[in-house]
């Protein structure tokens, strides 16, 4: 079985911790995740923002790299709903759309992939700390990941898990929206912060580096001295721990 890593742009440049941690904890079950380095971005930004020729361009390379794999799995659930949009791009190209279904079918992002495919929800993490949970609006609403992060969670040994207050509301990140429209997104990261302060949490878990680091961003701007970490981290951190 060919497992393969999608680590997406902003883990890759600037959160490879996040794709350390995801090799790290499926290698503990066996799997040593192969990892084509011709991958790019997923084409999100262009797409969202009308510029469907570039996305297509950024498609047909990710739509390659990933043509050998039996499964690929991605630590961002907005980046693994990119790839349900390529059929989408594709339309009046009937083997590109093809190909494009191929890779949705297999793809999934971490969590999806560890609970569903792998049947796996206590990998024996201890993690005794306060946390608070951001569910990130593709992943979320799009995708449809709601029960697999709390099933890995509820798991973790020594947690004090904590509700976020009106969880399932954006944190204004949105890619490109919280360039175009910064004040808007600036409201909405504040709001965010507000209410993780809260729960007094020491730390916020989540499953995409775009959102977090937004929310991280604006914890520092506050003084706030909350951790953040992709919920791989926390997992990995956990069962070095234990």
């Amino acid at each position: 079985m060919k497992v393969s890593l999608f680590i997406t742009c902003l883990s890759d440049a600037i959160y490879p911790r996040v794709g350390e941690a995801m090799v790290r904890i499926l290698a503990r079950y066996g799997i040593k995740l192969d990892f084509p380095k011709v991958q790019t971005c997923c084409g999100q930004p262009a797409y969202n923002s009308g510029y469907f020729d570039e996305a297509r361009a950024a498609a047909r390379t990710i739509l390659d790299a990933f043509e050998d794999s039996d499964f690929v799995v991605s630590p961002s659930g907005s980046c693994t709903y990119m790839v349900h949009h390529y059929s989408n791009l594709f339309q009046d190209e009937p083997l590109m759309r093809e190909k494009a279904k191929r890779l949705e079918a297999k793809t999934y992002e971490f969590t999806q992939f560890l609970v569903h495919v792998m049947g796996i929800k206590d990998i024996g993490a201890v993690f005794p700390h306060k946390v608070t949970y951001h569910p990130s609006c593709h992943g979320s609403r799009l995708l449809g990941v709601k029960n697999e992060p709390m099933a890995l969670l509820q798991e973790v040994r020594g947690i004090d898990f904590v509700p976020l207050p009106f969880a399932e509301d954006c944190c204004g990140f949105g890619g490109t929206f919280a360039v175009k429209m910064p004040d808007i997104s600036g409201a909405m990261v504040t709001e965010k912060a507000e209410h993780i302060v809260e729960t007094e949490a020491e730390v916020l878990v989540g499953l995409d580096m775009a959102c977090l680091m937004n929310i991280a961003g604006q914890l520092r701007y506050r003084n706030k001295p909350v951790r953040v970490m992709h919920l791989a981290e926390l997992l990995y951190e956990g069962v070095k721990s234990s």
